[in-house]
């Protein structure tokens, strides 16, 4: 993986992920970039080989999403690990992991609070169709509704309901009960297209967690 692809992964994430949260770059063999965050620091390096049994290593062995807590005898220390895949040239070339302390809990409301122009609305989960990137905060689509959340879709994606809400994109997270069609794309992987018409991009990075998830 070269340094500019490297750079240019990181100037798509540095809006979205909090500073809370860090953030290792590898390739198939060994880590390329690490930020440290203050809440958690693995004591990655540049060059560092990607150990057994951790996050990074789990999604470089299956070629899909993995979220996993870790032990601490694995690597030193306990976390909750994200790993996306990076594919270049439809190859699977690294991946990139968010490092959490621990495994975020879900909701304990089953509605989203939104900012309007001038107030703040509760949307239920069920009604919500689309959730979409919106710097570091999440512009969220319902049937009657659109408003803004505090959190950034990586928030937000640790909280929602698995069983409702599915990650199909870097900026997007569908509602499943709003999938009207999945055609494939020359662009994407697959395009959704809801219940409303609107066209909603999965990406290659996403496209097996997403046919696993859903059965097909």
């Amino acid at each position: 993986m070269n340094q500019h692809l490297i750079n240019s992964i990181m100037e798509a994430f540095q809006e979205i992920v909090p500073q809370d949260i860090s953030i290792a770059i590898s390739d198939c063999e060994q880590y390329f970039y690490y930020r440290p965050s203050n809440e958690i620091d693995l004591k990655i390096h540049p060059g560092d080989a990607i150990q057994a049994g951790t996050t990074t290593y789990q999604t470089l062995q299956t070629k899909q999403k993995t979220m996993s807590s870790i032990d601490k005898h694995v690597i030193g220390t306990t976390y909750f690990g994200i790993s996306y895949p990076i594919y270049e040239d439809d190859q699977l070339s690294g991946c990139i992991t968010f490092i959490l302390p621990k495994k975020p809990n879900k909701f304990t409301v089953p509605f989203l609070i939104v900012h309007t122009i001038d107030r703040w609305l509760p949307i239920e989960f069920n009604d919500i169709m689309v959730l979409e990137a919106d710097n570091r905060k999440t512009t969220v689509i319902s049937k009657n509704l659109v408003g803004i959340h505090k959190f950034s879709l990586s928030e937000l994606e640790l909280h929602l309901p698995s069983d409702i809400f599915i990650r199909c994109h870097r900026s997007y997270i569908v509602n499943i009960h709003y999938i009207a069609e999945i055609r494939p794309d020359a662009h994407s992987t697959f395009l959704l297209i809801m219940k409303d018409g609107a066209k909603i991009p999965v990406s290659q990075s996403y496209a097996s967690q997403f046919r696993k998830t859903l059965h097909f």
